[in-house]
């Protein structure tokens, strides 16, 4: 098994990058959330991995943190969920706001992920109910505050989704005023 890459990125092309390792090139399938996360290119990467094994191929996925390839490990052991439908899941919701989202049974909130329906949400938070504890989500990962969170809610009232909204507001400097974090934001967005 694979279990951690570390080398230069070469390439990205979403969902996939390309890590040159000591001179190969590993193709891996990152979530949105790893992606947003990444350096530019040509800078050295670490990328946590699972790697699946299956008659006609081999699939390596990449996940920024421990969390996220538990998450997705655990997204793997529940029927009828396969690794690309787990990989959506991570890319259209973190995963502290998986965990709320088990923790208070809100299948909404999974419904809004691209290729979850109300069934597939419904099994989700059933199987996860017991899964995901409170180990799996990290103090950074919590819910932002104060000004953060304005910012969070204006980008969302605009029509960006989480994950964006997520990755302009780590971008900002610490203790920016909500107007100028929202105008500043809203440029980061129109660039990327």
């Amino acid at each position: 098994m694979i279990g951690k890459i570390s080398g230069k990125l070469i390439e990205r092309h979403p969902p996939q990058v390309l890590v040159d390792v000591h001179g190969v090139g590993y193709e891996i399938d990152v979530p949105m959330s790893t992606f947003y996360q990444l350096p530019a290119n040509g800078s050295e990467v670490t990328l946590y991995t699972h790697l699946i094994v299956r008659e006609d191929a081999h699939q390596l996925y990449g996940f920024a943190s421990e969390q996220e390839r538990h998450v997705f490990r655990q997204l793997l052991k529940i029927s009828g969920v396969g690794a690309r439908t787990a990989l959506s899941v991570l890319s259209g919701m973190s995963v502290s706001d998986l965990y709320e989202a088990v923790s208070a049974q809100d299948s909404g909130r999974l419904i809004k992920v691209p290729g979850i329906g109300r069934k597939t949400a419904e099994r989700l938070l059933l199987e996860l109910k017991d899964k995901l504890d409170v180990m799996v989500v990290s103090t950074a990962a919590t819910a932002a505050s104060g000004a953060s969170s304005d910012i969070l809610n204006a980008l969302l009232a605009l029509g960006y989704n989480d994950k964006e909204a997520q990755w302009a507001i780590r971008q900002l400097p610490a203790g920016i005023a909500v107007t100028e974090g929202i105008r500043q934001a809203l440029k980061l967005l129109s660039k990327s």
